[in-house]
């Protein structure tokens, strides 16, 4: 199949782009799921933006940078946060109604960590649910578009792998699965994006879909592109903790609203730990729960907006409410008992402002991208925000530059491969390194936990690769190859940082460098 743009994942980030192109220029979106399992989907606070009168760019710009811990890239920060009002005022063009000031035409605009005042635009608590239903409709309406639901991503196409001189180095497509049957095939592609999301399912808990399998990172790596920061994953502090429920996020913007966090005790502890307390960087949120956990031996600690008016509870949480409240939890009247979980990747695929990769012909926006937008620590409700203004940067660059004929791809060769005989294999591996990884590389650090983890994935690649040679492939399959993949390049990242900065966090250099340094690795080059 031949298309000139291919886009492989389908998030806000994945739907915009494709939004934005032409009519004239054929746009494929394989999706390894339904189109509306993405993180985007499950985002509950909303699209940051300077569009308030008491606000202005260069505030957000300076929270962003403080939030980002010294390492963000100023042009980036820049680039981003003046472009927030058109791409809000975008959204709203395709018709997402945010949630305005009763009685008014204007925004309700809300507060989270580490923002300075109130600029989040949302609708109610489900932001990223009303920003998706819309845009998945108008994709599917548009006859530039073709949708591969239920298809995953094998590995992108690399000219350098066809045995062809006159080609110089650069992405040419893609194979992918069909889920359902097995069947891998070919499309070829003038420009190929990844918008494949973050590797939170590497951890044992997490916010994020079962999709958030580090694909793209994952493949990006492997046709030899420059992968930047991977050592910083985020863990949202405040993951609704219940036996029934181990995904459900508890957004922000509940402490934006006056939530407070508490010990069993009903004890405030986050003044002990920063200026802001409740509203402070995530970072230092989740590592001050992650302390009085461990301190006091505690399984979660809990949220507090009970002091707010019952009614209003409802109408501005009635996601968080509801989904409680089946779990017999009412937060009108009793605190929400919430745990750190991985939640976000900050580094991923090196980009330009261009959202060009350091492979010709790639693209990636998102969350599989390392813009420097974000540096050690992303700030809140800054990642939608970041999707819309690079899918517009990709968009505008793909479109001035599609003079590159298609070139013929070699076929998918399972010709010396056979059914798989222990399939369980792939459950034990997956389990296995989703609690090694939250045990070892996770919220706090140290050399030793880390090298265990870096043996250990060592082996399982080993034995999973072993399985990919030699039997036909799966979905469960891909993903898993393609989070053990990116667990090593997280690890590999740790081992390289001698400081604690941001989210990285580690008892062996429990202090910040003078200098903010990226964290730099490539295929072959790696330390």
């Amino acid at each position: 199949m031949q298309f000139d743009v291919l886009i492989i994942g389908a998030g806000l980030a994945g739907l915009s782009s494709a939004l934005k192109f032409a009519p004239n220029i054929t746009v494929a979106i394989v999706v390894k799921r339904q189109l509306s399992l993405s993180s985007s989907h499950w985002a509950q606070g909303g699209v940051a933006g300077a569009i308030n009168n008491d606000d202005n760019f260069d505030l957000h710009e300076q929270d962003t940078i403080s939030a980002g811990a010294g390492l963000c890239q100023l042009e980036t920060v820049r680039h981003v946060v003046r472009n927030s009002d058109l791409c809000i005022q975008w959204l709203i063009d395709q018709g997402v109604e945010f949630t305005k000031i009763d009685g008014k035409n204007s925004l309700h605009l809300t507060r989270e960590g580490g923002h300075s005042l109130n600029r989040i635009a949302h609708v109610a608590d489900f932001t990223g649910k009303a920003i998706q239903d819309n845009l998945i409709q108008k994709a599917l309406q548009q006859k530039n578009i073709t949708v591969f639901e239920e298809h995953s991503a094998v590995d992108l196409i690399v000219s350098t792998k066809l045995n062809n001189k006159d080609l110089p180095e650069r992405c040419l497509g893609a194979y992918i699965l069909e889920n359902r049957t097995g069947k891998v095939f070919t499309i070829s592609a003038k420009k190929t994006i990844l918008a494949t999301g973050g590797a939170s399912k590497a951890y044992l808990y997490t916010t994020n879909p079962p999709v958030s399998t580090g694909d793209g990172v994952a493949m990006a790596w492997r046709a030899g592109c420059e992968i930047r920061n991977m050592e910083f994953i985020q863990f949202h502090p405040t993951c609704l903790y219940h036996p029934m429920e181990r995904s459900f996020l508890i957004s922000e913007t509940v402490r934006g609203e006056g939530g407070i966090l508490l010990l069993p005790n009903g004890e405030k502890f986050m003044h002990k730990y920063h200026e802001l307390a409740d509203l402070a960087p995530r970072d230092i949120v989740a590592r001050a729960i992650d302390s009085e956990m461990k301190q006091y031996g505690l399984e979660h600690v809990y949220l507090d907006i009970s002091m707010l008016d019952k009614a209003y509870i409802k109408k501005r949480f009635p996601s968080i409410y509801s989904h409680c409240l089946k779990l017999d939890i009412d937060m009108t009247c009793e605190p929400i008992p919430v745990v750190p979980a991985a939640h976000y990747s900050c580094g991923g695929v090196a980009t330009d402002l261009n959202a060009m990769t350091t492979l010709e012909g790639l693209y990636a926006v998102g969350e599989t991208a390392c813009t420097g937008l974000h540096g050690a620590n992303r700030l809140a409700s800054n990642s939608l925000l970041e999707c819309l203004v690079f899918s517009s940067s990709a968009v505008k660059h793909i479109s001035e530059n599609l003079n590159f004929k298609h070139t013929p791809l070699p076929e998918w060769d399972e010709s010396r491969v056979s059914n798989p005989d222990e399939a369980v294999m792939i459950l034990q591996v997956w389990n296995e390194l989703r609690r090694f990884m939250w045990n070892y590389v996770g919220i706090v650090r140290t050399n030793q936990r880390l090298k265990r983890a870096y043996d250990r994935i060592e082996l399982l690649k080993d034995e999973v690769q072993h399985y990919y040679n030699n039997f036909h492939i799966s979905a469960d399959l891909i993903e898993l190859r393609n989070l053990l993949q990116v667990s090593e390049l997280i690890v590999i990242s740790a081992l390289q940082r001698k400081e604690s900065r941001g989210l990285h966090f580690s008892k062996d250099y429990p202090l910040k460098a003078e200098k903010a340094v990226d964290t730099v690795i490539q295929l072959n080059k790696k330390s």
